[in-house]
C-alpha cells in the first residue's frame, strides 16, 4: 500500500522466565548497590555562542567532528566504549538473554512480495542471517536466490537497502547500503542468468529508482559528490532527477529536472502507470507539504508543468489508470482524502475530483490495484482496510485477522492478485494473497516462531496528559504477570514528524515481556495518529505538548499499579531518543532507568548536518528568535540539571548514523557524566560500522538488545532466571 510518508528498530535452552529461590513468578530481585562509575575524561573548550543576546555555552563542541576524520574522536569513543563493554558484559544474565533472544529469532522471515509479469520478487531471512535475501519465484517454479547481500562484506553491515523489478520482471535495479549510511549505490541484475551488469550510480540518497515502460532504464535522484572527508557531516543540497540508460556509465546519466535556485528543495520521481507520464514531487523538509511537476514522456522536448504549487498541502501520488492521476490529499480533508484529475492537463492546469472523501479516521495508505481503491485507515491506531470503484463507489472492505497493523496492497491497476501483512505485538508478519475478483484471502507465507502468540495479553487504554488531552497507549505482557506489586515496564514513545505507533511485532520486545516485563507503547501528539492536529499539537512551539504526554503515560502506568516508579524504565530512537533525554531532565524522579537511541540532543545545532536542515517543519529553526527559546528551553544536551538525581541512562548511537550524526550523542553523555546528577551509570555505547539503524546486521542489533535489556533488568530489578 502507497505509504503517504516521505520520510522509527531489534546454548542457553532455559527460558528467561521471572523466578528465583525468594520470588514466585512476575516478582522482582531487590536491586544491588554498586559502585559508581569512573568515566573517561572529555575535555572542554572554550566554545560560547550568542543566540539574541543570550549567551550559550558548548564545551564539548569538538565532539561535533567526525570519528573517522578526527585521533580526539576517535580516542574519546575507544575510551568510551571500553568503559561501557566492560559494564556491560558483567550485567547478571547478559549472556542468557543474548542467547534466548537468538534463540527467539532463529525462525523464517519474509517481506511483502512484488510481482512483475510472470515473476514474484520477495524477501527472505532463513532465521539469523545478518541480511535478508532476495527471492524470485518464475510462475509456478520453486523460489531461487537473486541476491544474496550476507557475502557482500565480511562483518555482514552491507546491505540490499531495496530493489525494484523492471516492468517485465527481466531486471531488477536495486540500491546497496553499507555501514548504515543513508548513502547508497544503484546496481542492475538480469534476472534469467543472475549477472550483476556493470552500472554503479553513487551518491544517491532518500530517493527511489522508477523504471521506464520500456524497460529502457530508470529515474533516480541523487546529491553531488561531496567534497573530501565531508560525505558523513556536510548538509545535503542540490539534489536533481537522472535518467539512467541500462549499460551506460552514471557520467552519461541524462539530468531532467532540477532548481538550482533552490538547493534545498529534493525530489522524488515517478513513471506514470501508462508510462506517459513522469510525475517530480518536490519536497522541502519532513512536512508533508509538496510541489508536484508533470513531464510528458511521449515528447523529448516537453516542459515540465506545474500541477500542484505553494507547498501548502499533502499531494501524494497514487497512480494513473482510467485516463487519470489518482492522488492523496490533506487540501481540505486534515484526515486525508482521494482526489483524481484528468492525465492530460489542459492549460487550465490539475481539475481535481474528489473520489473518496475524508473519514472521521485517519486515511494513512492508498493503493489502486486490479481497477479497485484500498484504501488503509486508523480507527484509534487499529488498521482497518475497505475498498472502493475509481469512482469512489463503496466495494466494502478485506478482513483483517485481528486487532493490529496491515500493509501491503501494492500492484498495478490492472493486477488481478495483491498481497498484504499483518502483525500485532504479539503476532509476527504473515503474508496474505488476495483475490481481487473473488474477495478471497489466502495466506501466502506464515512465520513458524518459536513461541505462542496466545501466551501474551494485547490491550489498549487511554489516559489524560497535563491539558486534559486523551492518548491512546498499547500495554503488552505475559498472561499471568503478577502487578500486585507493579512490574518492571518499558515505556516506548516518539512523537513528531507525523509518524504513527501502530502494533507491530518485534522479536526484542517479545523477548521484554518473555522476561516478564510490560511493553507499554504511547501515542503521543506530534504523530499522526489522528491527522494533521494531532501532528500540529506536537511540534514547532507545541514541541512540549509531546513530553507531557510521555510524562502523564508514566504516572499513569504508576498510578494504575502496572509499574512503580524504581521499575519503570524509558525508550526512544531518533526524534524519540530527543524525547527520552528530554523527559529525563524534565522529570528524572519519574524513571529508573533509560535508553535515548540515536537521539536529537542539541536542539541549537541539529540544523548543521546532513540531513537535520530538514527537520526545522517539526522543530523550528534555531536562528528565529522565537524558535530559539522554546528549543533552548527542552533541548536535552542544554537542560541537564545537576544536583538532581537522574536515572541509569545508556546512550546508544553508531559512528555512520549520518541521519542524526553520533556527535548528538557524544556531546550529550559528555555533558551527562560531567555534571552532579548520583550514582547511577550514565554510559553510552558506540557501534561500529552501523548508522541510524537500517541495514543493521542481525548480529549487531541482537548483542545490543542484549545489553538494553540487560542494563534494564539490573535497574529495573527484573530477575532473569537462569
Amino acid at each position: 500500500m502507497t505509504m503517504l510518508k516521505q520520510a522509527a528498530l531489534w546454548s542457553a535452552a532455559a527460558m528467561l522466565a521471572v523466578s528465583c529461590a525468594e520470588n514466585a513468578p512476575g516478582e522482582e530481585a531487590a536491586k544491588e548497590p554498586e559502585a559508581k562509575l569512573t568515566y573517561p575524561e572529555s575535555k572542554t573548550v572554550d566554545q560560547t555562542d550568542d543566540y539574541f543576546g543570550v549567551t550559550v555555552s558548548d564545551p564539548y563542541r569538538w565532539l561535533e567532528a567526525d570519528v573517522r576524520e578526527d585521533e580526539d574522536v576517535a580516542n574519546w569513543v575507544a575510551a568510551q566504549n571500553e568503559v561501557s563493554f566492560g559494564y556491560l558484559k558483567d550485567l547478571p544474565r547478559r549472556d542468557e538473554i543474548e542467547e534466548r533472544l537468538r534463540v527467539l529469532w532463529d525462525y523464517e522471515k519474509f517481506t511483502l512480495p512484488s510481482k512483475k509479469g510472470d515473476r514474484i520478487f520477495y524477501r527472505r531471512n532463513d532465521g539469523l542471517q545478518n541480511q535478508y535475501v532476495l527471492y524470485v519465484q518464475d510462475g509456478e517454479d520453486e523460489p531461487r536466490v537473486l541476491l544474496d547481500p550476507n557475502g557482500w562484506s565480511e562483518d555482514g553491515a552491507t546491505a540490499l537497502a531495496a530493489y525494484y523489478p523492471s516492468p517485465d520482471g527481466s531486471q531488477v535495479a536495486y540500491l546497496v547500503q553499507d555501514g548504515g549510511s543513508d548513502w547508497r549505490t544503484a546496481k542492475i541484475i538480469d534476472v534469467a542468468t543472475g549477472g550483476v551488469l556493470e552500472d554503479a550510480l553513487d551518491w544517491l540518497k532518500f530517493t527511489g529508482l522508477s523504471w521506464a515502460k520500456d524497460g529502457s532504464g530508470f529515474y533516480y535522484s541523487r546529491y553531488p559528490e561531496p567534497e573530501e572527508g565531508e560525505a558523513f557531516q556536510s548538509l545535503n543540497h542540490n539534489q536533481a532527477v537522472y535518467f539512467h540508460k541500462v549499460g551506460d556509465s552514471q557520467e552519461n546519466d541524462t539530468r531532467v529536472y532540477a532548481r538550482p535556485e533552490n538547493p534545498e528543495e529534493g525530489f522524488s520521481a515517478s513513471v506514470s502507470d501508462d508510462g506517459e507520464t513522469l510525475v517530480i514531487t518536490v519536497w522541502k523538509g519532513t512536512d508533508d507539504r509538496y510541489e508536484v511537476v508533470l513531464i510528458d514522456l511521449a515528447d523529448p522536448n516537453a516542459q515540465p508543468v506545474d500541477l500542484v504549487t505553494g507547498f501548502e498541502h499533502d499531494y501524494s501520488y497514487i497512480a494513473t489508470t482510467a485516463g487519470r492521476h489518482f492522488f492523496f490529499t490533506d487540501d481540505g480533508a486534515p484526515k486525508g482524502k482521494v482526489v483524481s484529475t484528468p492525465a492530460e492537463v489542459g492549460p487550465d492546469g490539475a481539475v481535481w475530483m474528489e473520489v473518496v472523501p475524508e473519514s472521521e479516521h485517519v486515511l494513512s495508505g492508498v493503493s489502486v490495484v486490479g481497477g479497485r481503491i484500498f484504501t488503509e485507515y486508523m480507527e484509534d491506531v487499529k488498521s482497518a482496510v475497505r475498498m472502493f470503484s475509481l469512482d469512489g463507489g463503496a466495494l466494502g472492505q478485506v478482513d483483517l485477522p485481528g486487532v493490529g497493523s496491515a500493509g501491503g496492497f501494492g500492484g498495478e491497476p490492472d493486477d488481478t492478485v495483491t498481497f498484504y501483512s499483518f502483525s500485532s505485538f504479539n503476532r509476527p508478519t504473515t503474508l496474505y494473497r488476495y483475490d481481487i475478483a473473488s474477495g478471497e484471502t489466502s495466506i501466502f507465507k506464515e512465520a513458524a516462531a518459536p513461541f505462542n502468540p496466545d501466551d501474551y495479553v494485547v490491550k489498549q487504554v487511554f489516559y489524560t496528559s497535563k491539558d486534559g488531552t486523551r492518548i491512546p497507549m498499547f500495554l503488552a505482557h505475559k498472561k499471568g504477570l503478577s502487578l500486585r506489586k507493579g512490574a518492571p515496564t518499558l515505556l516506548y514513545g516518539y512523537g513528531g514528524f507525523n509518524i504513527s505507533l501502530t502494533p507491530g511485532f518485534s522479536v526484542t520486545r517479545l523477548a521484554w515481556m518473555e522476561m516478564g516485563g510490560v511493553l507499554a507503547v504511547a501515542n503521543l501528539r506530534g504523530g499522526g495518529e489522528y491527522g494533521k492536529a494531532w501532528h500540529d499539537a506536537g511540534r514547532l512551539l507545541n514541541k512540549q505538548n509531546v513530553f507531557d504526554d510521555f510524562i502523564a503515560a508514566g504516572e499513569y502506568l504508576v498510578e494504575e499499579g502496572i509499574t512503580t516508579k524504581d521499575k519503570l524504565a524509558i525508550q526512544g530512537g531518533s526524534n524519540g531518543g530527543l524525547l527520552v533525554g528530554a523527559v529525563v531532565n524534565q522529570r528524572p524522579d519519574l524513571f529508573a532507568a533509560a535508553l535515548p537511541a540515536v537521539g536529537v540532543m542539541d536542539m541549537l545545532r541539529f540544523n548543521q548536518f546532513t540531513a537535520g536542515r530538514f527537520w526545522t517543519d517539526d522543530y523550528g529553526d534555531p536562528a528565529n528568535e522565537e524558535d530559539f527559546k522554546n528549543l533552548y528551553a527542552y533541548s536535552p544536551y542544554h537542560n541537564i540539571r545537576s544536583g538532581e538525581d537522574y536515572p541509569a541512562i545508556l546512550v546508544t548511537t553508531a559512528d555512520t548514523d549520518d541521519r542524526v550524526v553520533p556527535g548528538h550523542s557524544f556531546k550529550y553523555a559528555a555533558a551527562l557524566q560531567a555534571a552532579d546528577i548520583g550514582d547511577e551509570p550514565h554510559i553510552i555505547r558506540i557501534e561500529t560500522r552501523a548508522g541510524h539503524g537500517a541495514g543493521k546486521p542481525t548480529d549487531k542489533i541482537i548483542e545490543e538488545y542484549a545489553d538494553m535489556w540487560a542494563f534494564l533488568a539490573r535497574h529495573t530489578g527484573l530477575s532473569v532466571a537462569r
